[in-house]
């Protein structure tokens, strides 16, 4: 997904992923209320929960994921395609990033 980076997860079952948003609990609040890709939609846990900054997982969310790999398939086509329409959506902060 563009603008999005991952880590890969060492033996456990979640991920903190950097997204292309502006604010991750805004972004979780409206995939909940506001966005649906083929009548589905993806539960997110915003990041700024799990760091004693708040700042710090401000562009991050927490994904947990299941052994089912078709729903996880189907929940990462739907975070896709919630990321094209986002009205937050920005690239500048993960760019810039990366070139630091």
């Amino acid at each position: 997904m563009e603008g999005v980076f991952c880590p890969m997860p060492n033996g456990a079952f979640y991920c903190i992923a950097q997204l292309p948003i502006d604010d991750s609990d805004v972004f979780c609040q409206w995939l909940l209320e506001k966005f649906a890709y083929q009548n589905e939609t993806v539960m997110l846990a915003p990041a700024t929960g799990f760091y004693s900054k708040p700042e710090l997982g401000k562009h991050q969310v927490r994904i947990a994921y299941v052994l089912n790999q078709d729903a996880l398939k189907r929940a990462m086509k739907c975070l896709d395609e919630a990321l094209k329409v986002y009205p937050g959506r920005t690239l500048e902060h993960v760019e810039a990033k990366a070139m630091n």
